[in-house]
């Protein structure tokens, strides 16, 4: 009798482990996790120094703050919004950091300053694109241009490096380790928990998909949506601050440059970790792993050798790649 129900348990431990297995293999950020493996088992051949602590320590740590923001982007993309003002909010972002920091406020004015802009012009941004309706392309290249305007005019063109008394423990928090893992990195890791229950366990989560799903549809069914998606652009752009802060913090100085272009590789990881720009599907622990894999794709390349200015060619494949394999993935289905 014993053994029979030990064969029972048994078997129903091998079906769920095969179960778990199989909605694993369907989900793309699966997939992006293979792609990195297979590409690290070849840089480990390629480079003898990929696998070495430092370069370990650099890539882990820049990958970081693309993930960050990634976090951000994905709950906008999955309300069929995009959001290109994400590289200029962080210029302004650690533009206002630094002068007030520069002023002699201390560490924690610094990152209310930061984060304050932050969800003050994505607040903007979001009544534009949900209260006024204006197509979310449009409002975010607007802002995207303006943003980087006033962080121009606030700097007066000119780079900030002094930043205050605390700026010892600044440069720490940004550019240095706790057991060994960049600072970076376990906030990516504790934002990624936090957006993870939010997306499966909360109301919040549950509209989010809605919306993406079905906009007209959800608003039938009581759902705030002009609510939500606005609280989807002030989630990207608290991640835009965070993400900032730390920066600033680890480059020991800002200019108004700070961020540019980094939109392109904030959307890129957002997609290539399964966010689907039609809206209604994305994973939360995909951003960071498209954010890795997009980092690794730029460090694999510079250290086989290979001229930095294809970096964005292989990184657009990989956009393309991922978008084909979501569309491949829907038709089956």
């Amino acid at each position: 009798m014993n053994k029979t129900m030990q064969n029972i348990a048994a078997t129903a431990l091998v079906g769920r482990v095969k179960g778990m297995a199989v909605a694993m293999s369907r989900v793309q950020p699966f997939w992006v996790l293979v792609a990195i493996v297979i590409l690290c088992a070849v840089m480990s051949v390629v480079s003898d120094v990929f696998f070495s602590e430092r370069n370990i320590y650099n890539t882990t740590r820049n990958f970081a703050f693309f993930g960050i923001m990634a976090l951000g982007m994905t709950a906008v993309i999955v309300t069929r919004g995009i959001d290109l003002s994400v590289g200029s909010m962080m210029g302004l972002c650690g533009i206002v950091t630094g002068l007030v920091m520069q002023a002699g406020y201390p560490l924690w004015a610094g990152f209310l300053a930061c984060i304050g802009t932050a969800l003050l012009a994505s607040l903007v941004t979001g009544v534009l694109i949900a209260y006024v309706r204006l197509a979310p392309f449009v409002v975010t290249l607007g802002m995207l241009a303006l943003l980087r305007s006033v962080a121009m005019v606030l700097s007066n063109n000119k780079m900030i490096y002094e930043f205050g008394p605390d700026q010892e423990i600044y440069e720490w928090l940004g550019g240095s380790s706790m057991l060994g893992v960049p600072n970076p990195v376990w906030a990516l890791i504790i934002l990624t928990v936090i957006l993870f229950f939010a997306f499966r366990y909360t109301a919040w989560g549950r509209w989010l998909f809605a919306i993406g799903g079905n906009p007209e549809a959800a608003k039938l069914c009581g759902i705030p949506v002009e609510r939500v998606v606005t609280s989807a652009y002030m989630v990207s752009g608290l991640t835009v601050g965070i993400a900032t802060f730390l920066i600033v913090g680890w480059f020991g100085s800002v200019t108004n440059a700070l961020g540019q272009t980094y939109e392109l590789n904030v959307i890129a990881a957002a997609v290539i970790g399964g966010a689907n720009l039609m809206g209604g599907v994305a994973y939360a622990i995909g951003a960071p792993i498209g954010a890795a894999l997009v980092e690794l794709i730029r460090n694999s390349l510079l250290l086989a050798g290979v001229d930095a200015l294809w970096q964005g060619a292989f990184v657009g494949l990989f956009i393309i790649l991922a978008v084909l394999v979501e569309k491949m993935r829907g038709n089956q289905e």
